[in-house]
């Protein structure tokens, strides 16, 4: 999540590094080292047995809050490191810390992304943006992630995942995804500007109880707001 002059779509913050800057190569790309040290004989899942594993391993994330460290190649690289928080349904935070400030907000209505440095504020409408976007699969239904998107597993003895969107209108070309000890640990994003983001995540706390004002924005005073 970078910084920018303008304002720019949900998909954008979180997947380009204004999302590429996020949320990934940490699901994916070339994939995760700890998801390629398995048998080069191993079997892939079929789409809909891996769409179940997958639909498992979230469900059972009813909240989570980590680290995370998000590295973009491509025409925007950089690295960028923060905090993030999760929570059934449809809330969620991010918040870049280093080596720029940024925060996202969204709950089940709508989405902030706060520029600190821009003095700028934009607010969206959360269901015409996270549908198709990584938020979805740590914050929203589990059950409707298959809908969105066609779920591969290419090793049938590893959590690991690899997600293609059905949209045409999707940003992204292709999501990855780890699991360890049933937490989501690494993602991996393949973007359409052909850029890769990874984001790795550490000290995750899974299910911790987190209060509501973290799913809660008020734009300072003196910043500029834009509605979209």
């Amino acid at each position: 999540m970078t910084l920018s002059s303008k304002p720019t779509t949900l998909t954008q913050k979180l997947m380009s590094s204004a999302l590429t800057g996020v949320l990934m190569t940490s699901l994916g790309v070339a994939a995760p080292m700890m998801a390629i040290s398995q048998s080069a004989t191993a079997a892939p899942a079929d789409n809909l047995m891996a769409a179940k594993r997958l639909n498992k391993l979230l469900a059972n994330t009813k909240s989570m809050t980590a680290n995370f460290s998000q590295t973009t190649k491509g025409a925007n690289s950089g690295t960028f490191t923060g905090t993030m928080s999760v929570q059934r349904p449809n809330n969620f935070r991010w918040e870049t810390k280093s080596p720029s400030q940024q925060l996202i907000v969204a709950n089940g209505n709508s989405m902030w992304v706060y520029d600190k440095d821009l003095e700028q504020a934009t607010k969206q409408n959360v269901d015409s943006q996270v549908g198709n976007t990584p938020a979805l699969l740590l914050s929203g239904d589990p059950s409707k992630i298959d809908k969105n998107f066609k779920i591969t597993q290419p090793y049938d003895n590893k959590n690991y995942y690899v997600l293609y969107p059905k949209a045409d209108s999707a940003s992204f070309k292709s999501l990855s995804m780890s699991f360890s000890g049933g937490k989501p640990v690494m993602m991996v994003l393949n973007d359409s500007l052909g850029q890769t983001t990874s984001i790795k995540f550490s000290n995750i706390k899974l299910n911790p109880s987190i209060g509501s004002s973290q799913f809660k924005f008020t734009p300072p005073k003196g910043v500029d707001v834009i509605n979209q």
